[in-house]
């Protein structure tokens, strides 16, 4: 194994001799000219100091030679070296046959040449299988460090009995470490450990030593670079015959990124539920069996008990006895079509009061394209019905109490008018309810997959955007009918209408219907106006409606903008304006018609068809806004209906290729965060920690006044509006300031209308929920600077 204490040798760190031995046997003519080169060092060498003839007999400079040529040529070329210099004592004039002593040096010489080819022969076949052991080794240790590179594995091992530690490259990589900052130790391990793990990650390997043959555990490791990482170790202990633990051998992984996948699973599934939850309705998804496998706090609520039990209920027990055999008829052959359908029926609460409850069901089908379950939502449309049934009473009377027509007209007339004016915001929502569910599929679905594979970091990534974008245009959707039902307040910003247009687009077309055609002329790309975006939505969709309506066969609905100077006229001022009109191909209208088209209820549609709101609505929004509203029209030449809203001069103007600003980091702050509903604590805190603050929790006001008590130390109050008991969110505010002058305020709230006047007439920040980390983080900075 590779390790910082034996490095794999590396080619250019062998020993020069070994580098000048061939492992395999050269060409012969290298070995020939190794050879002539070293017999005629050695006759030069003999002939510088004895000169000639005598140079020429044999004597130990030779043997060298033998050396040389065995050495790198092999044993045959050792042989030919012998007898070359056999030859030269024979041949040469220092002839042993002219006297008979140098007969027995020649013999003598020759014998210890033979010796000299044996050994250096020998050396040599050892030489070059130590030289191909260590080629191998190294070759090995650098396939394993390669394996360890692409593995992202490190292996150690620890030899108790020596004491000695190895760790191979990949350890040091993997932990950080900088193999000269930190030798192989246990200590050294155990010192970067995340101290909630170190305990754990002690006793598991105490438990292995003592009892067992094999352990795994995951652990936390902090490296030199300051970055912390999640480890995967596994190890084997080794015993001897004793049974005694006398060598543990492993490998650690890092699984960084599988936990990090996972905390996000678990983000995106807590967005996802803090979504369903702030729903107000029953939202739940089914199995193929038709086992509830998730429900909403809505849902829970209904139900009453836990989640849980909720998961359980049979709903037979809970529907009406009148209803029951109706909606068991109606819901096993809405199952069994495997198609979206409808059940309306009364319900028992919690309470145990009976509500009416209107439900959509829509199937779900998983990857494989097989059917999966439903996915559905019901809404309580208990109101709607009593209206209804009063109608009906009503109506009963009249017949049979004549004598009291005048009274019961005038009771009719205003329930009448109250029914309007659902009718009118059931028209609205009417036009949005396809995108509503297309939503929803994609929130359901998204959900869905991640559920079936939370393996896939990747799929999780592109789903959970897709569902954050589905809540985002849902909250959008929100907005806009609050705001045609006179419950959201008038929230004007610097807009493009241009862009607002073409993101509403499909919003329009769906409201029109498949027999009429949107075509849009858009060229007021860069003109800035201070405008509510959702009342302007509402009011394009109300003009929208009532030329839809004005084409009963079908027809072209054209929408274009354009900037122009104005004179003034009337309330309107001189100055540029954005013109947006909006042109139908319907019957027109005469000039008595004319006259009153902006009057509230004043129609000319059927009764029950139209409430004469719509325009009316337009017409408020445009003059709170510092616009006019102009109407051409004539019979039977369709109609043409513009509003002038006047350019901003004082925000700063804005584009459509405008990114938002990255957000400044902040200093760390110590919130008390005050919220009742669990769900939406537990989302807060986790993007106040997000954000790098440390949050404590009150989950009611006087909770929260406790906290408050002793030295001061928090920096921040985030407190919910409306909060259950006399005290509301802003009342707390109020008392805490009053004892903390310098510690920032920050409202929040999901509700709207009047019963958010106070906080919005509070002197502190409003955060309106749903909210996103990035509107979060803008709104303590405005708290913070405020203060």
């Amino acid at each position: 194994m590779p390790d910082s204490e034996h490095p794999a040798p590396e080619r250019d760190t062998e020993p020069l001799f070994w580098r000048a031995i061939p492992m395999r046997s050269p060409p012969w003519p290298q070995a020939l000219a190794v050879m002539t080169v070293a017999l005629l060092a050695a006759i030069g060498m003999r002939l510088a100091v004895l000169g000639f003839p005598q140079g020429l007999g044999p004597s130990s400079t030779f043997f060298p030679a033998f050396m040389v040529a065995t050495l790198f040529g092999g044993q045959r070329w050792g042989w030919a070296a012998l007898a070359i210099a056999m030859a030269i004592g024979v041949l040469s004039p220092w002839n042993p046959a002219s006297n008979p002593s140098q007969q027995g040096v020649l013999a003598l010489f020759g014998l210890s040449g033979i010796v000299t080819v044996v050994v250096a022969s020998g050396l040599r076949t050892a030489l070059v299988r130590l030289r191909r052991e260590a080629t191998a080794r190294s070759e090995a240790e650098a396939m394993l460090t390669l394996a360890e590179e692409a593995g992202g594995i490190g292996l150690w091992d620890w030899d108790m009995a020596a004491p000695r530690v190895r760790w191979s490259p990949g350890v040091f990589r993997i932990m950080g470490i900088a193999p000269g900052d930190a030798p192989p130790s246990p200590k050294n391990l155990l010192d970067r450990v995340n101290p909630d793990d170190l305990d754990r990650l002690a006793a598991v390997n105490a438990q292995a030593i003592r009892h067992g043959q094999t352990y795994t555990v995951d652990y936390r490791s902090r490296g030199d670079d300051g970055q912390e990482r999640w480890l995967h170790a596994r190890g084997q202990i080794h015993r001897n015959a004793g049974g005694r633990a006398v060598r543990l051998v492993g490998y650690i992984l890092d699984v960084t990124e599988r936990y990090r996948a996972a905390e996000q699973l678990r983000e995106s599934e807590a967005r996802f539920r803090n979504l369903a939850d702030s729903a107000p309705a029953l939202l739940w998804i089914s199995e193929s069996g038709g086992a509830r496998a998730f429900v909403n706090s809505a849902y829970v609520a209904f139900l009453g008990g836990g989640y849980d039990e909720a998961l359980k209920v049979d709903w037979r027990t809970r529907l009406h006895p009148d209803d029951l055999q109706r909606i068991i008829h109606e819901q096993v052959a809405g199952e069994g079509s495997r198609k979206p359908f409808t059940l309306e029926a009364r319900y028992r609460r919690a309470d145990g009061e009976w509500r009416w409850l209107r439900s959509f069901s829509q199937p779900r089908i998983d990857p494989a394209g097989a059917f999966s379950g439903f996915g559905g939502i019901a809404f309580d449309v208990t109101d709607a019905k009593q209206v209804e049934a009063d109608l009906q009473h009503i109506n009963e009377l009249l017949e049979d109490r004549v004598e009291l027509a005048v009274a019961e007209r005038d009771r009719a007339q205003a329930a009448l008018l109250q029914s309007q004016k659902l009718e009118a915001l059931g028209q609205l929502t009417g036009g949005v309810a396809h995108d509503f569910n297309n939503l929803l599929t994609v929130i359901i679905g998204a959900l869905d997959i991640v559920q079936r594979h939370p393996e896939d970091t990747g799929r999780t990534a592109r789903l959970g955007k897709a569902a954050l974008d589905a809540a985002q245009r849902g909250e959008r959707l929100t907005r806009q009918l609050l705001a045609f039902s006179r419950r959201q307040p008038l929230r004007p910003e610097v807009t493009i209408i241009d862009t607002l247009l073409r993101d509403s687009e499909t919003l329009y077309r769906g409201a029109l219907g498949e027999r009429f055609m949107l075509d849009t002329s858009l060229s007021a790309a860069d003109a800035p106006v201070s405008i509510d975006p959702a009342q302007f939505d509402a009011a394009v969709m109300n003009l929208l409606v009532n030329a839809r309506d004005a084409m009963p066969n079908g027809g072209v609905v054209s929408i274009t903008t354009r900037v122009e100077q104005r004179p003034a006229t009337g309330d309107l001022a001189a100055g540029d304006y954005l013109s947006v009109s909006v042109q139908d191909t319907g019957e027109g209208m005469d000039d008595a018609t004319r006259a009153r088209v902006f009057e509230p209820f004043f129609s000319t549609k059927p009764v029950g068809k139209g409430t004469g709101l719509g325009l009316s609505q337009v017409y408020g929004f445009v003059h709170q806004s510092g616009g006019a509203v102009a109407v051409d029209s004539a019979p039977g030449q369709g109609a043409t209906i513009t509003l002038l809203l006047p350019l901003s001069r004082a925000a700063q103007r804005v584009s459509e290729d405008d990114k938002p600003a990255p957000r400044a980091p902040m200093a760390a702050l110590d919130v008390l965060l005050v919220e009742d509903d669990p769900a939406v604590a537990t989302l807060a805190e986790a993007m106040l920690r997000e954000l790098g603050h440390s949050v404590t929790l009150a989950v009611h006001p006087a909770d929260a006044l406790t906290q408050l008590e002793g030295p001061p130390r928090f920096t921040l109050l985030l407190t919910d509006v409306v909060m259950p008991g006399e005290i509301t969110g802003v009342d707390l505010a109020r008392q805490v300031v009053a004892a903390r002058p310098d510690l920032p305020v920050l409202l929040s709230s999901g509700y709207t209308g009047d019963i958010l006047a106070s906080a919005e007439d509070a002197p502190w920040p409003l955060l309106r929920k749903p909210y996103t980390l990035d509107a979060l983080a803008a709104a303590i900075t405005e708290a913070v600077k405020g203060a």
